[in-house]
Protein backbone atom coordinates (compact mmCIF):
# COMPACT_ATOMS: atom_id res chain seq x y z
CA UNK A 1 0.00 0.00 0.00
CA UNK A 2 1.32 3.57 -0.93
CA UNK A 3 1.11 5.97 2.21
CA UNK A 4 2.73 9.16 0.64
CA UNK A 5 -1.07 10.56 -0.05
CA UNK A 6 -1.55 9.87 4.02
CA UNK A 7 1.11 11.40 4.90
CA UNK A 8 0.99 14.41 2.85
CA UNK A 9 -2.71 14.78 3.93
CA UNK A 10 -1.67 14.73 7.43
CA UNK A 11 1.28 17.21 7.22
CA UNK A 12 -0.80 19.55 5.23
CA UNK A 13 -3.88 19.40 7.56
CA UNK A 14 -1.52 20.54 10.16
CA UNK A 15 -1.93 23.82 11.64
CA UNK A 16 1.35 24.63 12.10
CA UNK A 17 4.47 25.36 9.88
CA UNK A 18 6.06 22.66 8.31
CA UNK A 19 8.73 23.08 6.11
CA UNK A 20 10.97 20.49 4.50
CA UNK A 21 14.19 20.41 3.28
CA UNK A 22 17.11 18.15 1.68
CA UNK A 23 20.09 17.18 2.37
CA UNK A 24 21.49 20.38 0.20
CA UNK A 25 19.42 22.09 2.25
CA UNK A 26 16.38 22.90 -0.68
CA UNK A 27 12.84 23.32 0.02
CA UNK A 28 11.03 20.71 -1.05
CA UNK A 29 7.71 21.11 0.74
CA UNK A 30 5.82 23.61 2.55
CA UNK A 31 2.63 22.50 3.85
CA UNK A 32 -0.31 25.57 3.19
CA UNK A 33 0.17 26.88 6.75
CA UNK A 34 3.64 27.32 6.04
CA UNK A 35 2.84 28.86 3.05
CA UNK A 36 0.98 30.80 4.66
CA UNK A 37 3.25 31.77 7.09
CA UNK A 38 6.19 32.64 4.88
CA UNK A 39 3.90 34.51 2.69
CA UNK A 40 5.90 37.65 2.43
CA UNK A 41 8.80 35.51 1.82
CA UNK A 42 7.18 34.37 -1.17
CA UNK A 43 5.21 31.44 0.23
CA UNK A 44 4.97 28.84 -2.35
CA UNK A 45 7.63 30.40 -4.57
CA UNK A 46 10.09 30.15 -2.38
CA UNK A 47 10.42 25.84 -2.89
CA UNK A 48 12.88 24.89 -4.56
CA UNK A 49 15.05 27.42 -3.27
CA UNK A 50 17.83 27.17 -0.11
CA UNK A 51 16.32 27.52 2.90
CA UNK A 52 19.67 29.49 3.78
CA UNK A 53 17.61 32.47 1.50
CA UNK A 54 15.12 32.58 4.01
CA UNK A 55 18.60 32.94 7.32
CA UNK A 56 21.35 35.12 8.62
CA UNK A 57 24.93 33.42 8.56
CA UNK A 58 24.29 32.80 12.08
CA UNK A 59 21.38 30.41 11.49
CA UNK A 60 22.99 28.83 8.72
CA UNK A 61 25.55 27.86 10.68
CA UNK A 62 23.34 26.35 13.42
CA UNK A 63 20.86 24.52 10.62
CA UNK A 64 24.42 23.10 9.52
CA UNK A 65 25.54 21.63 13.04
CA UNK A 66 22.15 20.47 13.39
CA UNK A 67 22.18 18.52 10.26
CA UNK A 68 25.77 17.18 10.93
CA UNK A 69 24.91 16.24 14.16
CA UNK A 70 21.72 14.56 12.76
CA UNK A 71 23.90 12.39 10.68
CA UNK A 72 26.19 11.13 13.20
CA UNK A 73 23.97 8.83 14.87
CA UNK A 74 20.19 7.36 14.22
CA UNK A 75 18.92 8.37 17.79
CA UNK A 76 19.30 12.20 16.82
CA UNK A 77 16.38 12.81 15.58
CA UNK A 78 15.01 16.25 17.35
CA UNK A 79 16.32 19.28 18.11
CA UNK A 80 14.68 22.32 19.98
CA UNK A 81 15.53 25.40 18.46
CA UNK A 82 13.63 28.63 19.61
CA UNK A 83 11.02 29.82 20.81
CA UNK A 84 8.28 32.41 19.69
CA UNK A 85 7.80 34.28 22.42
CA UNK A 86 4.99 36.66 20.34
CA UNK A 87 3.12 33.29 19.52
CA UNK A 88 4.16 30.82 22.34
CA UNK A 89 5.57 28.14 19.49
CA UNK A 90 8.24 26.00 19.92
CA UNK A 91 10.24 25.30 16.90
CA UNK A 92 12.02 21.93 15.91
CA UNK A 93 14.50 20.85 13.48
CA UNK A 94 13.28 17.00 13.08
CA UNK A 95 15.45 14.43 11.27
CA UNK A 96 14.04 12.76 8.21
CA UNK A 97 15.42 8.77 7.50
CA UNK A 98 14.75 6.29 4.97
CA UNK A 99 13.48 2.56 5.99
CA UNK A 100 17.24 1.73 6.72
CA UNK A 101 17.73 5.19 8.86
CA UNK A 102 19.84 6.84 6.44
CA UNK A 103 19.60 10.67 7.08
CA UNK A 104 18.19 12.02 3.33
CA UNK A 105 16.72 15.53 4.90
CA UNK A 106 15.11 17.28 7.81
CA UNK A 107 12.20 19.79 8.75
CA UNK A 108 10.95 22.17 10.54
CA UNK A 109 8.54 22.04 12.75
CA UNK A 110 6.43 24.76 14.84
CA UNK A 111 4.23 23.53 18.01
CA UNK A 112 1.73 26.18 19.70
CA UNK A 113 1.96 25.98 23.18
CA UNK A 114 -1.44 27.12 23.86
CA UNK A 115 -4.41 25.70 25.22
CA UNK A 116 -7.02 24.58 22.28
CA UNK A 117 -10.31 27.23 22.61
CA UNK A 118 -12.08 25.87 19.94
CA UNK A 119 -15.06 23.23 21.49
CA UNK A 120 -14.41 19.59 21.60
CA UNK A 121 -16.44 17.80 18.54
CA UNK A 122 -17.96 20.97 16.92
CA UNK A 123 -19.54 19.86 13.68
CA UNK A 124 -20.10 23.41 12.25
Amino acid sequence: MDLSNYFKSIIDQDQCSVVICNLEHEIIYMNPAAVERYGKRGGAGIVGQSIFACHNRQSEELIRQVVDWFAESTAHNRIYTFHNEKENRDVYMIALRDEAGTLIGYYEKHECRNAETEAMYRFS
